[in-house]
C-alpha cells in the first residue's frame, strides 16, 4: 500500500478557490506516495481526524506568513498573507508533530514548521539581515539551481542527499531566523541564510527553504532522494 500524503494548498485573497502547483503532486507521485490536497481545517476535532488518516504531511510554498503569529507587526516589505492558511497549517503541523508523523515543508512550509516548534523568522532577509546576501529570489527558470546549500554532516538531510554541498533553486525573501530547541540547522547558504532545518527528536521532520519539487528531473539528484526518504518514512 502506498502512503497517503496530505498536501497543503494555497489560496488567493478573494478566497475563491484552493490551488496546488502540479509539480508538488508530481513529486509525491514520483517518490511513491498518493497525494491528497487538504483544505483549510481549523476545528481541532476535524484536524485530529485528518492527521489520524494521513501517513505524512507535505507543507507547500506560497505567500508570506502573518508576523503576528511570532509576535511581530508587519514589516514594510511583508508581502501578501492569507491568515486562514497560516492558522490551518499551524494546526495541521502541530497535530503531526504531536503524533510524531513525518512532515516535509518547503519554502514557507519550512517557516511554518519552525514557528510551530517555537522559532521565528525574518519577514524580509534583504532589509533585516546585516550581511551581504546572495540572490535568493532568482531571475532564472524554476528548475534551475542558482546557488549552493552547505549540509551539516550527521543530519537527516545529509543522509538523504549523501552530499556535503549541492546546488538548489531559490525563490524567497523570508527565511527562518531563530531555530528552537529540539530542532537543528542542517543546511545553510554561503551567506548564512538558513536553508534547512530538522527535528532532533522526530523520525522525519524536515524543512527546506528551496523548492525541490521543481528539481525532480534536474541534473541534481538530491531532490528525488529527499522525497523518496520522506515517502519511505511515511510507510
Amino acid at each position: 500500500m502506498k502512503p497517503i500524503i496530505g498536501v497543503t494548498a494555497s489560496m488567493e485573497t478573494d478566497k475563491a478557490y484552493y490551488s496546488v502547483a502540479n509539480r508538488n503532486v508530481k513529486a509525491i507521485l514520483a517518490a511513491g506516495g498518493i497525494p491528497v490536497i487538504v483544505p483549510y481545517l481549523i476545528d481541532d476535532h476535524v484536524v485530529n481526524q485528518m492527521t489520524d488518516r494521513i501517513d505524512g504531511l507535505y507543507v507547500t510554498g506560497g505567500y508570506d506568513i502573518d508576523p503576528i503569529i511570532f509576535g511581530e507587526e508587519p514589516h514594510p516589505k511583508l508581502g501578501t498573507i492569507i491568515p486562514e492558511r497560516d492558522l490551518a497549517e499551524l494546526s495541521l503541523v502541530s497535530s503531526m508533530l504531536e503524533k510524531k508523523k513525518p512532515v516535509l515543508g518547503v519554502c514557507r512550509g519550512s517557516q511554518i514548521l519552525n514557528i510551530v516548534a517555537g522559532g521565528d523568522m525574518y519577514q524580509d532577509i534583504y532589509s533585516q539581515m546585516d550581511n551581504e546576501l546572495l540572490q535568493h529570489s532568482q531571475k532564472a527558470p524554476f528548475d534551475y539551481c542558482s546557488h549552493f546549500v552547505e549540509v551539516a554532516e550527521g543530519t537527516l538531510l545529509h543522509r538523504l542527499a549523501g552530499k556535503n554541498k549541492f546546488r538548489i533553486n531559490s525563490f524567497h525573501h523570508q527565511a527562518n531566523r531563530v531555530v528552537p530547541e529540539g530542532f537543528q540547522i542542517s543546511g545553510k547558504a554561503s551567506d548564512g541564510v538558513i536553508e534547512a532545518i530538522e527535528s532532533k527528536t522526530h523520525p522525519f521532520v524536515l524543512g527546506l527553504q528551496w523548492h525541490p519539487e521543481a528539481l525532480i528531473n534536474a541534473r541534481e539528484d538530491s531532490s528525488l532522494k529527499i522525497y523518496q526518504g520522506f515517502i519511505e518514512a511515511c510507510k
